[in-house]
C-alpha cells in the first residue's frame, strides 16, 4: 500500500514497526483508533528478523532469538495467537589450552564480587566499582571476566554501565527458564501485523520518518521522501541507536520544536552493539568426534562455548538436535567491527570457531552450508543491538516515560522498567503500557 505527497490523517502515527510499535498499534487499532505504522525498513520486525528457506534448516534468527524466562507479556501474547515455545539451554562448555571443556558458569571470585556489590549503596560505574573495591593485582582475573560479561551478556560499556542495575539483574532477579519461538519471533510480528491491518490498521514499510512537527493536539510527519501524514498523536518506537544518532543520520529524526531535555536523555542512555554469525553445518560437527575430537567428554547437551576467541560465544539449538552453531561478539568490541563487511565477519568467525574446535579454517568449510552474519551497529535502521542502563538511565526514563503535552510518546526495549531493558518483553511490555495511556484518554 503507498501514499501521495497529500496529508494523511489518523488519530495516532506510530513511527517504527518493530515489537513495541506494533504492540501499540495492534491495542489501538482494536480499541477503535485510526493508526498508521511507518516504517524504514523494507521489512517488519525491526530487531526480530528470521530468515526462513535456509538450505540445512527451517529458519535462523538473526535478530531477537530467546524468551528470557517466564515473561507474562511475551508468553500471553504467543498464547493468543496461538504459538508455541519449546526449552532452550544447555550445559556450559569453555574452550582454552585446546580443549573444550564442560564446566558450570562462574567467574573466579564471583562470590566475593557478589558480596561487595550486594553492600553498594550509591550507584557508580560497574567498572569504577571494580577499580575501588578489587585494587590488588590478585582481582586482575575477576575483573577481566566482570568486564566481558557486561559486555558479552548486556551488551554493555562496564565505563558507563550502572553498577545497581547489573546487581538486579545479575543477583537479584531471577531469570527462570529460557524458551524459544516455534516458528522464529517473526511469526508473532506477523501475527500483531495481521491484527493491525483486520482492525482498519495501516502499515507502510520504506517509510522514513525524519521531521515530526507537533504541538499540543496534533502532530505531522514528513518522511524522507517527502510524504506528510497527520495524526491527533505520534508513538516514537525506533531504536535507541537511531534516536541518538541525530538527523543527520539515514533513519534520524528531528522535532519541531525541538526536545532538548528529552534528546539529553536518550544521550544519557546506554545502547549497546552485537554482531551475530549463523552457521549451518551439513552435521553438528561438535559432536563428531571424527571431526572435533579436542572435546573433553560427553557434550550431546552443550548449549554455550565461552572462549577469549574474537568471536567469543557461541550456542547450539540444545535441546533441538540442530546443526546450527551461533557466534556472539556483543559490547565495545562489536562496535569496533561496525565498518566490517559481512564476509569479513564471517571470516574472523571461522578463524574464532576453528581455533575452539582445533581444526583448519578449511576443515570446518568443508562441512559449512549457508553462513549469515547479522552487523547490528552497522544497520542503518538499528545502530545496536539493545539498551542497557547507565547511571543516569533512572533519571532519564522519568521524562521519557511522560507524554509531550498528551501528543508525543515513546516505546520501546530501552523504556521499560518493570522487566529488564534489552528484551522483546520489554519491547512488548512497553508498546503495550504506551497503548494503555493513550485509550485511557
Amino acid at each position: 500500500m503507498g501514499a501521495d505527497n497529500t496529508m494523511n490523517n489518523s488519530d495516532i502515527i506510530i513511527a517504527g514497526a518493530g515489537a513495541a510499535g506494533l504492540m501499540a498499534a495492534m491495542q489501538l487499532a482494536r480499541a477503535g483508533k485510526k493508526v498508521t505504522v511507518l516504517e524504514a525498513n523494507n521489512r517488519l520486525g525491526g530487531r526480530i528478523h528470521t530468515l526462513y528457506n535456509v538450505p540445512g534448516t527451517d529458519y535462523i534468527e538473526l535478530g531477537a532469538e530467546f524468551i528470557h524466562g517466564d515473561l507474562e507479556v511475551t508468553l500471553a501474547a504467543l498464547k493468543e495467537a496461538n504459538i508455541n515455545y519449546r526449552p532452550s539451554g544447555g550445559e556450559t562448555w569453555h574452550a582454552a589450552d585446546g580443549t573444550i571443556k564442560k564446566e558450570d558458569f562462574f567467574l573466579p571470585g564471583w562470590q566475593l564480587f557478589e558480596e561487595r556489590l550486594k553492600s553498594l549503596e550509591e550507584d557508580m560505574s560497574i567498572n569504577a566499582f571494580l577499580e575501588e573495591q578489587f585494587k590488588g593485582n590478585e582481582y586482575e582475573d575477576l575483573k577481566t571476566s566482570v568486564r566481558r560479561y557486561a559486555a558479552g551478556y548486556d551488551t554493555a560499556d562496564p565505563n558507563r554501565a550502572s553498577a545497581l542495575a547489573l546487581r538486579k539483574e545479575w543477583i537479584e532477579d531471577d531469570e527462570g527458564d529460557q524458551h524459544k519461538v516455534n516458528g522464529g519471533y517473526m511469526s508473532l510480528i506477523q501475527y500483531m501485523a495481521d491484527e493491525i491491518e483486520k482492525h482498519g490498521g495501516t502499515i507502510l514499510t520504506d517509510n522514513t520518518v525524519k521531521d515530526v512537527e507537533w504541538s499540543e493536539g496534533g502532530v505531522t510527519v514528513i518522511t524522507a521522501d517527502h510524504k506528510e501524514y497527520g495524526a491527533a498523536k505520534c508513538i516514537i518506537a525506533l531504536p535507541l541507536g537511531v534516536l541518538q544518532a541525530g538527523y543527520n543520520a539515514q533513519c534520524g529524526i528531528r522535532f519541531i520544536p525541538a526536545l532538548p531535555d528529552h534528546m539529553a536523555a536518550l544521550q544519557s542512555m546506554g545502547m549497546g552493539s552485537v554482531i551475530k554469525i549463523l552457521f549451518v553445518f551439513k552435521e553438528p560437527i561438535w559432536q563428531n568426534k571424527d571431526i572435533v575430537k579436542n572435546v573433553d567428554g560427553n557434550n550431546k547437551k552443550m548449549g554455550f562455548i565461552f572462549s577469549d576467541e574474537q568471536v567469543p560465544t557461541w550456542w547450539t539449538q540444545s535441546p533441538d538436535r540442530s546443526k546450527i552453531l551461533t557466534g556472539w561478539l556483543g559490547g565495545p568490541n562489536a562496535a569496533q567491527y561496525k565498518n566490517s563487511s559481512d564476509e569479513e565477519l564471517i571470516v574472523i568467525a571461522k578463524r574464532s570457531l576453528a581455533a575452539i574446535f582445533n581444526i583448519t579454517v578449511e576443515s570446518l568449510e568443508d562441512y559449512l552450508l549457508i553462513t549469515k552474519a547479522a552487523n547490528w551497529p552497522a544497520d542503518p535502521h538499528i545502530l545496536g543491538a539493545y539498551s542497557y542502563a547507565t547511571i543516569a538511565t533512572h533519571d532519564a526514563l522519568q521524562l521519557l516515560n511522560k507524554p509531550v503535552a498528551q501528543t508525543l510518546y515513546f516505546a520501546g526495549e530501552a523504556y521499560f522498567t518493570d522487566t529488564v531493558v534489552g528484551t522483546v518483553d520489554a519491547a512488548l511490555a512497553s508498546g503495550k503500557q504506551v497503548a494503555e495511556v493513550i485509550n485511557a484518554i
